[in-house]
């Protein structure tokens, strides 16, 4: 899940929990707690992907190149 995504469920779950009244769907679906569920995936997909990010930033490219024959001059 990337932070698009995260982000995307963080709006979602808040929607749910604020904007939305609780009782819309009747009394036996709970909005705010869903919004609430959704909130915590969305918080947590993004701290996953910025510890992601940054452990893949860590890594080099640099390796070392072995030539058979060196360069002549």
């Amino acid at each position: 899940m990337g932070i698009g995504v995260s982000i995307f469920f963080l709006t979602v779950g808040a929607i749910l929990k604020f904007a939305i009244e609780p009782d819309v769907l009747g009394r036996s679906v709970h909005i705010d707690v869903i919004g609430v569920i959704f909130m915590v995936v969305g918080a947590v997909g993004l701290l996953l992907s910025f510890v992601f990010m940054s452990r893949r930033g860590a890594t080099s490219d640099n390796q070392l190149q072995h030539r058979e024959n060196p360069p002549s001059v």
